[in-house]
C-alpha cells in the first residue's frame, strides 16, 4: 500500500514538473515577439453577416437577426506587398454568392440633372391688387366681410362716410347750379377722391349729394386678406383689402447649395399635390433669389405655373421636379455603389476575379440614380453596388494592420 502511494506521488511530480516546463517556454517564446505579430498569431478571423455587418464575431455561428450563416472574409496575402493607402481584400466566388455581392461597369452616359424637392404654393404677387380709400371716414356699410370671397370688377365692397368727400359733392353741386366753369374742377376733385364715375354722374343728375360713398372692386379675384369692420374709421394709409388673381400661382421651393448652377430663369417645371392625384401642372423657374440662406446653406427658388382652373390653391404643399437639363458623354456609376466618409468618396473596385479593392475618387453631378465620376477609375473597369461595406471596413483593418507593422 506505501509502495503504490509513493510510486503515484513520484509521477504526479513528474507531471507538474513537464507542464511548468513548456509554460516557461511559451511565454519565453511570446515575450521574443512584438505585440502586432502577437496579436496576428492568436486573432481569430472575423465572421460577419452579410446582411447585416454590424454582426462580427471571431467564430462560426448563426446572425441573431436574420439567422443567416456567418461568413468569413479572407484578406488578400499578396496585398501585404501592395503599396496602395487601401489593401485588396480576396473573396471567394461561393462567399459573395451568399454575400449578395453584385457589381456594375463603370460607363458614360447622358446625367439627367432633375432637381426634386418640395414647395409650397404661394398667390402670385404680381397680381395682388391692394385696396385703400382716398379720403377719410368711418364704415357703414361692409358688403364683403371675409377673406376667399370671390369678388367680380364693379362689385361694392363696402360703403363708408367720408366729411371730406360730401363737402366736395356740395361744391360739385353749386358749381352745376350756378353754372359757372369751376364744375370740371368740382368733378375732378371728386374723381381723384376716389368717388366712382357712376355715383358722379348719379350726383349730376339728381343734384343731390350722396352720404356714403361705395368702394368698388377694381377687377375680378379672390379676397386674400381684409383689415376692416364695421363702423370703423379708415383713412388712406390703410389697407382695406387685398384681391388676389389665381389665373396662376407661385411655388416656392428651397434648392441645396451643390445645385446653385442647376437653376435658371426659364427652365422647366412640373408639380403634383396630394389633394389632386394623378393630376400634374407644367411651369417653369420665374425668379432665383440672389441669396443663400444662412442657417439651411439653400438657395431659394421661385416657380410660375398656370392655374386656369382655379384648382391649385395658395399654403398648399406640392412636390416639384426641377428639369436642369443634363450633361454629355459623363463618366458615372450608381448612386449606392459610392461610400461618403466626411469629405473622402470611395468605391470598391474589382481587380482580379476574386479580388476587391477600395479606389478614392472624385464625384462631380448627383442625380437621382447616379454620380459623375470626374478622377479614381476608369471607363469599362468592375465596382461593387451591393456588399461593398462589408469590404471597405475589411480593407481598412488590413490597412491598419500595415501601419502598425510599419510604426
Amino acid at each position: 500500500m506505501k509502495y503504490s502511494i509513493f510510486i503515484l506521488t513520484f509521477v504526479l511530480f513528474l507531471f507538474i514538473t513537464a507542464c511548468q516546463q513548456q509554460a516557461s517556454e511559451s511565454v519565453e517564446a511570446a515575450s521574443q515577439d512584438s505585440a502586432v505579430q502577437h496579436a496576428e498569431k492568436h486573432a481569430d478571423p472575423n465572421y460577419v453577416c452579410p446582411m447585416h455587418p454590424q454582426i462580427v464575431r471571431g467564430e462560426p455561428g448563426s446572425c441573431p437577426i436574420c439567422g443567416m450563416d456567418l461568413v468569413r472574409i479572407e484578406a488578400d496575402d499578396e496585398s501585404t506587398s501592395d503599396d496602395n493607402e487601401y489593401p485588396a481584400v480576396r473573396i471567394k466566388s461561393h462567399i459573395a454568392q451568399n454575400m449578395g455581392l453584385k457589381t456594375a461597369k463603370v460607363e458614360r452616359s447622358f446625367l439627367d440633372k432633375k432637381i426634386k424637392t418640395v414647395g409650397q404654393l404661394e398667390y402670385n404677387e404680381d397680381s395682388l391688387t391692394h385696396i385703400h380709400s382716398r379720403g377719410e371716414g368711418w364704415v357703414e356699410k361692409l358688403n364683403v366681410r371675409s377673406s376667399s370671397d370671390v369678388v367680380k370688377k364693379g362689385q361694392v365692397l363696402l360703403e363708408y362716410y367720408s366729411p371730406e368727400i360730401l363737402a366736395a359733392q356740395e361744391e360739385y353741386i353749386v358749381a352745376l347750379q350756378t353754372g359757372s366753369g369751376l364744375a370740371s374742377v368740382a368733378r375732378e376733385r371728386l374723381s381723384l377722391l376716389g368717388v366712382p364715375n357712376s355715383t358722379i354722374q348719379s350726383i349730376r343728375r339728381q343734384r343731390k349729394a350722396r352720404r356714403s360713398i361705395p368702394i368698388l372692386a377694381p377687377t375680378d379675384g379672390l379676397v386674400a386678406k381684409i383689415g376692416i369692420r364695421d363702423g370703423m374709421f379708415i383713412k388712406p394709409s390703410m389697407e382695406l383689402y387685398t384681391l388676389a388673381k389665381l389665373s396662376d400661382v407661385w411655388v416656392q421651393v428651397d434648392v441645396f447649395e451643390d445645385q446653385l448652377n442647376w437653376v435658371k430663369a426659364g427652365r422647366p417645371a412640373t408639380i403634383s399635390v396630394a389633394a389632386l392625384p394623378g393630376r400634374s401642372w407644367k411651369g417653369e423657374i420665374d425668379y432665383v433669389y440672389p441669396e443663400l440662406d444662412p442657417v439651411s446653406r439653400t438657395l431659394k427658388v421661385r416657380l410660375r405655373f398656370p392655374n386656369k382652373d382655379g384648382a391649385l390653391k395658395p399654403n398648399m404643399f406640392a412636390d416639384v421636379f426641377i428639369d436642369a437639363g443634363h450633361d454629355h458623354d459623363a463618366l458615372s456609376v450608381p448612386r449606392e455603389a459610392v461610400i461618403f466618409s466626411g469629405n473622402v468618396a470611395r468605391v470598391i473596385k474589382q481587380v482580379d476575379d476574386d479580388r476587391f479593392r477600395p479606389v478614392k475618387v472624385i464625384t462631380g453631378i448627383r442625380t437621382e440614380g447616379k454620380i459623375e465620376i470626374l478622377e479614381g477609375i476608369e471607363e469599362g473597369d468592375l465596382i461593387v453596388v451591393s456588399g461593398q461595406f462589408l469590404i471597405d471596413s475589411e480593407s481598412n483593418l488590413q490597412a491598419s494592420f500595415r501601419r502598425f507593422r510599419a510604426e
